[in-house]
């Protein structure tokens, strides 16, 4: 699966108008606790690699089920273009952090920070019924930032996703040509 993403550091304020006037539907808030590890073979900054293990909180009312907290591992190879964040992924859920972590620790992988942000969650549907998550975020230490994402399941289809991805978010104000590049951890480690 390949995820696409363009990210823009905004005020939310303004997108919540915009994402209320597209009559984009809220899904829910979360917050994320985003740990990644650099492994003891080769070092991901270079390789342009992630791997984490994100726990996530629901809030309880914005869910049917009684499940608030899920566990996931994530591996993210390296970006594979020029003009987004897009790279392949490849992500499952885990039953408890605490025994991934301790597995990362016993096999050499060494945590390099936490990222820590509460997410509200919409999808935006355009007028060809395409539709897209958009994600406020909050990221601690760095600030609000506004992402758009979808997933393919083939590289083939990447610029096509790409291309709407920059139309959500010129629908919603924001200039694409403002995107950052840089994931949450890279602006993270950068300051």
């Amino acid at each position: 699966m390949y995820e696409v993403e363009l990210k823009i550091r905004a005020s939310h304020d303004r997108i919540e108008s915009a994402l209320t006037e597209a009559n984009s539907t809220y899904v829910g808030h979360v917050e994320q606790r985003d740990t990644y590890y650099n492994a003891p073979h080769r070092d991901f900054a270079t390789t342009d690699e992630a791997l984490r293990i994100r726990r996530e909180e629901r809030d309880v009312s914005d869910e049917a089920d009684t499940a608030t907290s899920t566990t996931k591992l994530t591996y993210k190879g390296p970006r594979i273009d020029a003009t987004s964040k897009t790279r392949e992924e490849y992500e499952v859920a885990v039953a408890d952090d605490t025994t991934v972590a301790a597995i990362f620790d016993e096999l050499g992988f060494d945590p390099a920070a936490t990222v820590v942000k509460h997410r509200d969650i919409y999808t935006f549907r355009h007028s060809d019924d395409t539709t897209h998550t958009v994600v406020l975020d909050n990221v601690r230490d760095l600030g609000e930032f506004v992402e758009a994402e979808a997933t393919t399941s083939t590289e083939s289809d990447v610029p096509a996703v790409r291309s709407g991805l920059t139309d959500t978010m010129r629908a919603l104000g924001l200039n694409p040509d403002n995107q950052i590049r840089s994931s949450y951890l890279g602006l993270l480690l950068d300051e």
